[in-house]
């Protein structure tokens, strides 16, 4: 399948590791013009060298400004964007009743407020051309929220809340906005995740991996270019009829429908 995507361009946020980079190789691989993004700018750098038509950009998209910064780099290096990949870190774990104002304010500035700022910014130009693409990498904690991640779940819920809303109003404008939600993919993050509980819990990594994997009903992690591929297709032209989308990419791991 071809994905009509030769010469767009494309912001990918939290682009150097994990799963932001499998998603900017794969659009890469089909002729997008990434930017790479990243708070190391020479990380950034490095990374988009190893792919086509890709340029890092160094920038922390939660500092003040940061969002703004971001996309008028974007902008200066690969013009109006055609397609706006959402992605970072969430904020620490912690259960529902420890929660605080700050930790609430925290979660929105994370998870919410650079979110919107990037959409605002590239929305315009997406409905002037009559076609664009807006996706976030979220969770699955979006349809099953996750022990423990109280903050994680408010942030990631309250955005999902957003461009769901979002995709009924420019749907029309040719302007798809979709959330992918990872199950356990084999990124560094997921084997620090298995590190820690190893040391937390005194038993072998192994043994962790295998009980976490045995709750797969697919009984393995996920590769991270089988979530770019489903990334790249949903930013694709063949998928222009999905649209408010939220897609599991879990190996069957959620058990709702």
């Amino acid at each position: 399948m071809q994905f009509g995507l030769a010469g767009k361009t494309a912001l990918i946020c939290a682009s150097t590791s994990g799963l932001g980079r499998a998603t900017a190789r794969a659009l890469a691989e089909e002729g997008v013009n990434v930017v790479v993004t990243g708070r190391s700018a020479e990380r950034a750098k490095e990374v988009a060298d190893e792919l086509p038509g890709a340029v890092g950009v160094g920038c922390d998209l939660v500092a003040d400004g940061g969002a703004e910064r971001l996309l008028a780099a974007a902008r200066e290096a690969v013009g109006d964007l055609d397609i706006l990949v959402l992605n970072g870190p969430g904020p620490a774990p912690g259960p529902a009743r420890a929660t605080d104002t700050a930790g609430v304010a925290q979660a929105i500035a994370t998870l919410v407020t650079p979110q919107e700022i990037l959409v605002r910014g590239t929305l315009p130009a997406m409905v002037e051309k009559g076609w664009g693409r807006i996706l976030s990498i979220s969770s699955t904690s979006v349809q099953a929220p996750l022990p423990n991640l109280s903050l994680s779940n408010l942030g990631r819920a309250a955005l999902a809340g957003y461009l769901k809303t979002l995709a009924a109003e420019v749907a029309a404008q040719g302007v798809t906005v979709n959330s992918l939600l990872p199950g356990r993919i084999a990124t560094p993050r997921a084997r620090q995740i298995d590190e820690a509980a190893a040391q937390r819990t005194g038993r072998p990594l192994d043994e962790i991996e295998a009980a976490s994997k045995a709750t797969i009903p697919a009984g393995r992690y996920g590769e991270p270019a089988e979530f770019g591929a489903a990334a790249a297709f949903l930013c694709s032209t063949q998928a222009a009829y999905i649209t408010g989308t939220a897609l599991r990419c879990d190996g069957g791991l959620v058990p709702t429908l």
